[in-house]
């Protein structure tokens, strides 16, 4: 092992927030560290626990948020959000909005998203935060899904929303109109809807390997575990500047972008626009940025740019975390080598509402795993038969149940719900993995078909449904194609129907179809026609396994014919 490796796996001297992870994981319970939020006669609001309650603390001069898109900027502070997100609430009440009911956010990464989204919650509603690059199959599908009343959205994006084709849809309110409407406070008002930890606060939708895209719905004690994971995994202080560069629509945005980060009291950055190296080193060094929290791709992309962080200041950074697939090692030397810390991977999903396997700043990292149980969780390596397998053997990566964070429910889809605990006190997590024997636990595959671009979570079946919707494509088979840079890929096979001809005005007139029906990161980068897809003998199911060996060996026999 050389000095460089022994410098990244050793803890960096500070003052971090959990100083004893043994200690820790002893005495730590979920109930303690929802204690430490506030509660009214036994009921809760994340949403008054995110943002209000500083302000009563005497925290409301805080600068809460900097946004930065271009040249514009602008600041607020706790008060001037909770200002705004009454103002949301007002106007969302004066339309009807009552408790349990499903409004959506389908806004750029703007301050105005996260407000709709926390004034969404305050009023006891269930808020469904969009990707801004969904098209509008994706949007339709997802507030169809949970029968959506409300939605909240901008000009422009508002052209992307079919509102004939969503039937429940019953208002559609622009950020500009809200802005502008005229809603007094009235005199002792009371605009925070008081509710039980069970009750409903975020539903994120996520694509599964097989069927429509499942709506995730998580409850407000939540927010507990956001709060704990926040300041002992993100590490956040009073004086931190804080980024995430997650869209809100992304569990990760929404969870670690906006919860996490002001439970904690933190000033948070908020970036709009399109990557670009030299932006992203330039709002670090503008704004002091001290945590940074971003995914694999984005460090890849940045480590392509070679010498372009020289000219910037970056010195304020003391943690930096990545999510949203494995971590690599070379992306840990670049870190070290050029901006002097260490990156912590972390893991966790969607569906379990927060950090599960983390590497902490104060303890050791090794090299390829996913970290450490957080305090209050608990591994299990599962065989076939849901028994624990020794360690060291490769197996179902499982999670012993309850934790706070756990999702409430799949809405609408009880069975989908319970194939996550088809061992009896276990969730299965569809990855597998093995933990050594000091308990850092490895990454190996997916156990399913899940596509991971860039950071993304891509069913093929929702892709292969919009491809075949085109009028050239008779069959379709998507997998991940390992990339370099992106982790992976999304590739199709398809075949054509009759009629048509193979040319690459056709292709790119299939790939811009899905990117217009689904997303931008869900269109194939790769289209290859063939004769005839691989499928199984009795029901013709496509056989993605094959399809993906296919372009193994032909990595392969590349890597072989290049001498590489």
């Amino acid at each position: 092992m050389t000095i460089v490796k022994e410098k990244i796996l050793a803890p960096l001297p500070g003052n971090y927030n959990l100083e004893n992870y043994d200690e820790i994981r002893r005495t730590f319970t979920w109930e303690d560290a929802s204690s430490e939020l506030f509660w009214k006669a036994g009921k809760v609001n994340a949403a008054y626990a995110t943002v209000d309650r500083h302000v009563d603390e005497g925290y409301g001069d805080k600068i809460a948020l900097h946004y930065a898109n271009g040249d514009e900027r602008r600041s607020l502070t706790f008060r001037e959000v909770k200002e705004k997100t009454d103002h949301y609430a007002r106007v969302l009440k004066k339309h009807g909005v009552k408790k349990g009911d499903r409004v959506f956010v389908f806004l750029p990464k703007t301050p105005e998203c996260y407000i709709a989204i926390l004034s969404v919650i305050k009023i006891g509603a269930i808020a469904g935060p969009l990707f801004e690059a969904f098209m509008e199959e994706a949007v339709k599908d997802r507030i169809n899904d949970c029968s959506g009343t409300l939605l909240i959205t901008d000009r422009e994006l508002g052209k992307r929303v079919p509102r004939e084709e969503i039937p429940s849809l019953q208002t559609v309110l622009y950020d500009d109109e809200i802005e502008a409407e005229d809603v007094e406070a009235v005199p002792g008002e009371e605009l925070t809807e008081w509710v039980g930890p069970e009750d409903g606060m975020l539903i994120h939708y996520t694509s599964g390997s097989t069927g429509k895209p499942k709506g995730v719905l998580h409850a407000h004690r939540a927010v507990s575990h956001h709060y704990v994971s926040g300041k002992w995994v993100l590490d956040v202080k009073d004086d931190d500047v804080y980024w995430c560069t997650s869209h809100p629509g992304w569990v990760t945005g929404s969870v670690y972008g906006l919860f996490a980060p002001w439970l904690n009291r933190a000033t948070v950055i908020i970036q709009g626009g399109r990557f670009k190296a030299e932006d992203w080193y330039r709002l670090i060094e503008e704004f002091g940025v001290t945590i940074w929290y971003s995914a694999p791709t984005a460090f890849r992309m940045l480590l392509s740019k070679g010498d372009a962080l020289k000219q910037f200041d970056l010195s304020s950074l003391r943690h930096i975390l990545s999510v949203g697939e494995p971590l690599n090692p070379e992306v840990i030397h670049w870190a070290w080598n050029e901006l002097g810390v260490r990156i912590h991977d972390t893991w966790w999903m969607t569906e379990t509402g927060g950090h599960l396997i983390v590497n902490l700043p104060a303890e050791p990292i090794k090299p390829g795993s996913m970290g450490r149980p957080f305090p209050g969780i608990t591994v299990g390596i599962l065989d076939e038969n849901g028994q624990e397998l020794p360690r060291g053997e490769v197996g179902q990566l499982a999670i012993r149940t309850p934790w706070a964070g756990l999702m409430k429910e799949i809405w609408g889809n009880k069975d989908r719900f319970d194939a996550y605990f088809k061992y009896e006190g276990w969730y299965l997590s569809g990855d597998l993995a093995y933990q050594d024997e000091d308990d850092y636990v490895f990454f190996q595959s997916r156990d399913d078909d899940m596509i991971n671009s860039s950071g993304e979570r891509i069913g093929p079946f929702e892709v292969e449904s919009k491809l075949i919707e085109h009028p050239a494509v008779a069959e379709a088979g998507v997998i991940g194609k390992p990339d370099p840079v992106r982790g992976e890929i999304v590739k199709a096979f398809i075949t054509l129907r009759p009629g048509f001809r193979e040319s690459a005005e056709l292709l790119e007139d299939i790939r811009v179809f899905v990117k217009q029906g689904l997303a931008a990161h869900a269109a194939p980068r790769e289209i290859e026609v063939m004769e005839e897809l691989p499928k199984t003998v009795i029901s013709g199911k496509i056989l993605r396994r094959e399809l993906k060996a296919l372009e193994a060996k032909r990595a392969e026999e590349s890597s072989v014919a290049t001498g590489n």
